[in-house]
């Protein structure tokens, strides 16, 4: 299942009645709607926002697991953990068994994070629905989401299959300690410009490690910004090679530079442990972190023990995004128009989307939206300060250009920096690493022939 979903949902239900039955329900808008809607996703994220500003709600049970609409319909969530693909799995089967699943045990929407949404908005596989099926217009109704967030959503013919209220663009996120004890200065317009670019930070870096500090905690830290640079997508629709991409080299490459040159933490061996963790702490010698708003958010702030006023945004070296996650109906759902207005309440709804942004900090999906939260006041964070983050995000935002998509990415990019950590901490030699991750691709992926390196 985790292979190529085309192939898997083709058998196991897009050629059969479930395709047929997406049809007919969004053709007939005077259908009677199912009384239960099956939401399926990883964790709370989604329906938080959906209580605070979806104005069907009623009421929510004391556990989180139903939501009564004041229609009655109920919304029943199915959570499953991200961890070792167990959401993917539940869900997979979920939508494998979709056509003859009782009314009430359909799936209704379901959840996809950016490095595999591809899986489920391929045009084959036919699992997520085209909005357009829905009733939603994206080039009208849509029209203020940021374009890459809409690319990202879309098949390989252009078929937008999902929506989201997120948008993740990336900044720099510093110890303004730091920045004074070495910069002499911690005000960000001044910070951006020791940070401005690959070059300039290069030698920027060398001012921290002479006073002691590391620019980034690991290599992996980088990896987002290098992968969001890619000219072509990891395995090309219909093919069996991956192919590595000159950017990912570059980061290989620049990362064990950086790496012996002292610029990252050795102890610190990729992200989301507790080494790294603990880099996020007052008693850490970090100076940076490169992260999206959901970043400083969930990961950063509760990783600080120190007072609020500590850090502040300013530029990246270069614009990226990381994360985001996608709404999509599941095909043969028996409540298009309870989806349809959920999706637009949730990622068309400007007046909506900031009030998400305000209460839950985050870097929402319409443009206008962002500018205008960019010059107001009341956007301020406190663990930045009094910072006004949106100010730095909203120009990365409308300068993304999102790497093209396949429904390999995310075992790709795991893999990719599994393979080299190893070679970075010095276990194995590069053409070891090497052949690890076309072992380790080619055992997630059994589809898989043929691995291609650049030149």
């Amino acid at each position: 299942m985790a292979t190529a979903l085309g192939t898997s949902f083709l058998t196991g239900c897009g050629g059969g009645n479930t395709s047929n039955t997406s049809s007919e329900a969004s053709a007939d808008a005077t259908a009677e709607e199912g009384a239960v809607i099956n939401i399926y996703s990883w964790n709370d994220e989604f329906r938080a926002r959906l209580e605070a500003i979806y104005p069907e709600v009623e009421s929510t049970s004391e556990d989180g697991t139903v939501t009564k609409l004041k229609d009655g319909t109920e919304i029943h969530w199915i959570i499953n953990p991200n961890q070792d693909g167990v959401y993917q799995q539940k869900l997979d089967e979920a939508l494998l068994n979709q056509a003859s699943a009782a009314t009430d045990d359909k799936v209704d929407i379901f959840l996809s994070e950016t490095d595999y949404v591809f899986k489920y908005t391929d045009a084959t596989a036919d699992v997520a629905m085209p909005l357009t099926d829905l009733g939603i217009d994206p080039e009208t109704e849509l029209t203020d989401q940021y374009a890459f967030t809409k690319t990202t959503a879309s098949d390989q013919n252009g078929v937008q299959r999902g929506s989201t209220w997120q948008c993740c663009p990336g900044l720099l996120v510093y110890r303004r300690d730091i920045a004074k004890d070495v910069f002499g200065t911690d005000d960000p317009a001044a910070v951006g410009e020791k940070v401005k670019d690959w070059d300039t930070l290069k030698a920027t870096a060398e001012e921290l490690k002479a006073k002691g500090y590391y620019t980034f905690a690991s290599y992996a830290d980088t990896f987002r910004l290098y992968g969001n640079s890619i000219s072509e997508s990891w395995v090309t629709n219909g093919e069996s090679t991956v192919k590595v991409d000159p950017q990912i080299m570059n980061w290989i490459n620049d990362s064990k530079e950086w790496l012996d040159a002292g610029y990252f933490d050795k102890t610190v061996k990729g992200q989301w442990n507790d080494d790294w963790n603990k880099s996020m702490s007052a008693s850490s010698k970090v100076f940076a972190f490169l992260l999206p708003a959901w970043g400083i958010d969930f990961t950063l702030n509760p990783n600080w023990d120190g007072e609020n006023g500590a850090w502040a945004v300013t530029n990246p070296p270069q614009e990226y995004n990381w994360g985001g996650s996608y709404i999509h109906a599941a095909t043969g759902t028996d409540n298009p128009e309870h989806i349809k207005d959920i999706i637009l309440s949730l990622t068309a709804d400007k007046d909506n989307l900031l009030k998400i942004s305000k209460d839950y900090l985050d870097f929402t999906n319409t443009v206008s939206g962002m500018q205008e939260a960019a010059t107001d006041a009341s956007f301020a964070s406190d663990f930045l300060g009094g910072q006004n983050p949106y100010e730095y995000f909203a120009p990365v935002a409308e300068n993304i250009q999102i790497a093209p998509l396949s429904s390999y990415d995310q075992g790709c990019v795991e893999l990719i920096q599994n393979a080299f950590s190893d070679y970075f901490q010095g276990n194995v030699d590069f053409d070891r690493a090497k052949s690890n991750f076309e072992t380790a691709i080619k055992e997630r992926y059994p589809d898989i022939t043929e691995i291609q390196w650049p030149q």
